[in-house]
């Protein structure tokens, strides 16, 4: 065999085993910017007994306002979960840590996550505040409607809803003027809608769908290269319906046939779909068949910048499931902020991911 001809067999192996090594390391790529983490180990168990190593919970005071209305609201469901509350406020009295809570008669369940490593989805949603009018006028053209109850067959499609479906029946009661904002807060379930008439915003409860199916819109936008996939968010959204015709919204928003209807309810508090009014970061909605009404959960909540960059730093929240959303399915919580701009900007940014515990006697 020729030098030549040995070097090219060497040369050859030596690609192999580059690409070997290539491929090997991408097996074994573990993403982080999300805060996604992997100390615990693979976790084999829809839910896992362990005991977290973690401080103290930094939101001690709205856990408990939240348990309050709980008590108040919806005396059976605090009934139903009187054990663990009441097991948590022992551990809060006595000051025990999260490796602790055997002392009062309760269990830790860490949720296995989407990748099996821990790592629950964490977003975020909030009760925007719009203007709107009673009336269309000028810019304030984009009907919100409450839930037909005269329709004998399946409720029409967002596009045939955009087509004038729902025309004649006096179903408006509302004129905002975004169609995205009118989307968002679908998405979120709820709204104050300030008619800018020297009253107090009314609170615009979900009143029900309409009964075909979701389509993320997120989504669509990263498949169609429009929004990259981490930089995905509500005001990222927003910022690219902007820029865009009336008519290139529609045609992305009807691709979710999927739509929202209204109830005013006066100066309502916001509550869940347990009937209980929400407290800011200290309640979620949740896949009821994973983690149920009232269930008090441990959150290892990735910290945010006020660019929706995570930068490292995490917390501990006490957080009860009080509410429930379309979008939110199985290993997925979605973690509740509050009224208005700044919550709308934080809820907007959270697709991050953090370790959950179920609490249990």
């Amino acid at each position: 065999m020729g030098i030549g001809k040995t070097l090219n067999n060497i040369n050859k192996l030596a690609v192999k085993y580059i690409f070997f090594i290539v491929l090997l390391s991408a097996c074994h790529y573990q993403p982080t910017q999300q805060g996604q983490q992997y100390t615990d180990g693979k976790l084999s168990k829809l839910y896992n007994l362990t005991y977290p190593q973690l401080g103290r919970p930094v939101n001690i005071d709205s856990y408990l306002e939240q348990v309050k209305l709980i008590e108040q609201y919806s005396p059976q469901l605090f009934q139903k979960n009187k054990v663990i509350y009441d097991g948590i406020n022992q551990w809060i009295i006595r000051g025990l840590t999260t490796n602790q809570l055997n002392l009062v008669g309760l269990n830790s369940y860490q949720l296995q996550g989407q990748d099996k490593w821990g790592n629950v989805l964490l977003t975020g949603y909030y009760t925007p505040i719009m203007k709107a009018r009673r009336k269309p006028q000028a810019q304030y053209h984009y009907p919100l409607y409450a839930k037909p109850i005269n329709f004998s067959k399946q409720l029409p499609s967002r596009l045939e809803i955009y087509e004038g479906a729902l025309d004649g029946q006096k179903l408006e009661i509302a004129y905002t003027d975004s169609l995205i904002d009118n989307f968002i807060m679908e998405v979120q379930g709820s709204g104050y809608i300030d008619f800018e008439d020297g009253f107090p915003p009314i609170f615009f409860s979900y009143n029900g769908k309409n009964g075909h199916p979701y389509k993320s819109i997120g989504r669509l936008l990263i498949e169609q290269g429009e929004i990259d996939r981490h930089k995905i968010s509500i005001q990222a959204i927003k910022a690219w319906a902007e820029k865009q015709d009336e008519q290139v919204v529609k045609n992305l928003l009807i691709k979710n046939a999927s739509a929202v209807f209204f109830e005013p309810q006066g100066n309502a508090l916001v509550s869940g779909s347990t009937g209980v009014p929400l407290i800011a970061q200290a309640s979620v909605a949740s896949d009821q068949t994973i983690v149920p009404a009232g269930s008090v959960l441990l959150v290892d909540t990735p910290l945010l910048d006020d660019k929706g960059v995570y930068r490292g730093q995490r917390e501990l929240r006490l957080m009860i499931a009080l509410d429930i959303g379309g979008a939110i399915r199985r290993q997925h919580l979605d973690m509740y902020q509050g009224i208005g701009e700044q919550a709308g900007n934080l809820a907007g940014y959270y697709n991050h991911y953090g370790r959950v515990w179920l609490i249990t006697p």
